[in-house]
């Protein structure tokens, strides 16, 4: 029975996640409605940098008054599930990635925002190692 409790939760969060109330925790992950959701393909700054703090400032800001949507992968890392976000029908990762907050993680996006990389935030940011 636990198992089937286990894979119903995960068939549950797999789909389309709407929020209700969202928290930034930093340019690549949010919390909607109590869900932490892992952006997937980002790769930005961590939170000990300025760059990490003016990325989260960033997404808190953009983020604001928008209706978030998740579509997530039914995979986790962390505590987190792992999916693609959308602000008003907007890609959130393309969207802070494009204003120069992060980096493609080609791991993980299959190179899909590399095209939207800044020459400022690919000369400024530290791609992690794992994104290489």
């Amino acid at each position: 029975m636990k198992l089937l409790t286990r894979l119903a939760a995960i068939i549950a969060l797999t789909g389309p996640l709407h929020a209700g109330t969202l928290h930034v925790r930093d340019a690549d992950t949010i919390v909607v409605d109590g869900k932490p959701v892992r952006l997937n393909g980002i790769d930005a700054p961590e939170l000990d940098t300025r760059s990490g703090q003016d990325a989260k400032r960033w997404m808190v800001n953009y983020l604001r008054g928008k209706s978030i949507s998740c579509e997530l992968n039914s995979e986790r890392t962390y505590d987190r599930w792992v999916g693609v976000c959308y602000a008003d029908g907007e890609d959130v990762g393309a969207a802070v990635i494009a204003a120069g907050h992060a980096l493609d993680c080609a791991r993980y996006s299959g190179g899909r925002y590399k095209n939207l990389e800044t020459r400022a935030a690919r000369s400024r940011l530290k791609r992690a190692k794992y994104c290489r």
